[in-house]
């Protein structure tokens, strides 16, 4: 909608890179908009230095990164890896070819994370901050929020699949509650706030009062045409079933680290003040990392983590920091 000459898609999953190259091709239809896909990592530095200089490109979404919880709690170093040096990797490719804008898009789950996943995303913010801080002509940012609707790992398609197989739906716990945004709005608002970066700045979007994860199960329910099943109910359609809460999950979300925000001039964006590490912080946590990566070692995968991050902690723990 926005017109760019090019938009390029760089993936390191081949049939991600093909559904969103088909996708995106219905969309532009007859206009002039060219749609280039490039199969590869951001981990991989000369493709990525490639890319970038062959497109001239002016603006990036990062979006790159593993997000699954469970799933990176189990392979720390890999998640950290991907996340962490993908990140610093890319954004020092786009430093170097002079790309105007660098947004990265983070998640609520780098707040005070529980989990190596959301410990990544934080580790990858002050990465950037730093970047931005030396910057002479890349504008870096970041972009924080929860949940998108519908999108890769999401609660909702899962839901629906459960719901399709007559359940049982699975919830890890009656009380846990995440933030939602439509993917349409979260896309707006991405772009939006990237046009507001002045450097360095940590953006936050409105995602409005949290959702009770069993209530949007119930509502699922009923809008599939079901009914739950339950201890008042034996005759009901579909059971939702407690399975107990997945290591490094949290009951709740935050967005936010410290208090002090600032407004934008969209009122669903704000811009949060917090900490960084200094130079020398981040160039000795990335060598500690790299060290790690090369010995795939996992437990000082936990030890850098609970180092640099503040207030790390594993699920039920005291706060680390």
């Amino acid at each position: 909608a926005c017109q760019p000459r090019k938009i390029l898609l760089f993936e390191q999953g081949e049939p991600a890179l093909y559904c969103i190259d088909q996708e995106l091709r219905a969309l532009v239809g007859d206009s002039q908009v060219e749609i280039v896909p490039v199969l590869g990592s951001v981990c991989d530095r000369a493709l990525s230095l490639q890319v970038l200089a062959r497109h001239k490109v002016d603006i990036i979404l990062h979006a790159a990164a593993h997000k699954h919880v469970p799933l990176v709690e189990m392979n720390e170093v890999e998640g950290l890896r991907n996340n962490i040096l993908g990140t610093r990797i890319l954004a020092e490719a786009a430093q170097a070819q002079n790309v105007a804008h660098f947004v990265l898009i983070s998640s609520d789950k780098a707040v005070r994370p529980t989990n190596v996943m959301g410990a990544s995303k934080r580790l990858a913010e002050l990465v950037i901050q730093d970047f931005a801080s030396r910057s002479k002509f890349t504008r870096f940012s970041m972009v924080r929020f929860g949940n998108v609707l519908g999108s890769s790992g999401s609660v909702v398609p899962l839901f629906q699949e459960q719901i399709a197989r007559g359940g049982p739906v699975t919830l890890t716990d009656r009380q846990v509650t995440r933030y939602f945004m439509t993917l349409i709005e979260a896309a707006q608002l991405v772009l939006l706030a990237g046009s507001f970066a002045r450097g360095g700045d940590v953006f936050v979007l409105d995602m409005g009062k949290p959702v009770v994860i069993r209530d949007l199960a119930r509502q699922m329910i009923h809008h599939a045409g079901y009914s739950v099943r339950d201890v008042k109910h034996p005759d009901g359609d579909i059971e939702i079933a407690i399975t107990g809460l997945r290591p490094g999950e949290k009951l709740f979300e935050e967005l936010l680290i410290g208090a002090d925000m600032q407004t934008t001039p969209h009122p669903k964006i704000l811009r949060a003040q917090e900490e960084q590490l200094s130079e020398i912080e981040v160039a000795t946590m990335l060598k500690d990392l790299r060290v790690i990566v090369d010995n795939v070692d996992a437990n000082a995968a936990r030890a850098l983590v609970r180092k640099w991050v503040k207030g790390y902690r594993i699920s039920g723990d005291q706060e680390v920091g």
